[in-house]
């Protein structure tokens, strides 16, 4: 497991499809950029099997400074995006370790063992 950078998708996706980095690097900053501005509209995103993104209000509420918790903070009410995962993702993020595919084997496998003698 590790973080996929938007870089290493433009490059999967280039190399898997045959198709010119730059091409593939302008489709989806469109994509992500019209993303943020219907979002941004308060729009509902919905994407099948992939899952849901939308805006919620996030109430105000009192929070507590760790360093001297006898004062109290008041954390201002906010609009916050929400994601809520489709059915396929959840089976795929849900699913067994026995049942992860051999290229995310290779990603968690585990050391092995060396022998002295």
């Amino acid at each position: 497991m590790g973080t996929i950078t938007k870089k290493k998708l433009i490059q999967v996706i280039s190399q898997g499809q045959g198709l010119h980095p730059n091409d593939v690097r302008n489709v989806i900053q469109a994509f992500l950029d019209r993303m943020t501005d219907y979002l941004a509209n308060g729009d509902r995103l919905e994407f099948r099997d992939f899952g849901v993104f939308e805006i919620v209000q996030r109430k105000q509420k009192i929070g507590r400074n760790p360093k001297n918790a006898s004062v109290p903070i008041v954390i201002p009410a906010r609009r916050a995006v929400k994601f809520t995962p489709g059915k396929k993702m959840k089976k795929m993020i849900e699913k067994d370790l026995n049942e992860i595919t051999p290229m995310e084997t290779a990603e968690v496998k585990a050391p092995e063992e060396h022998t002295i003698g």
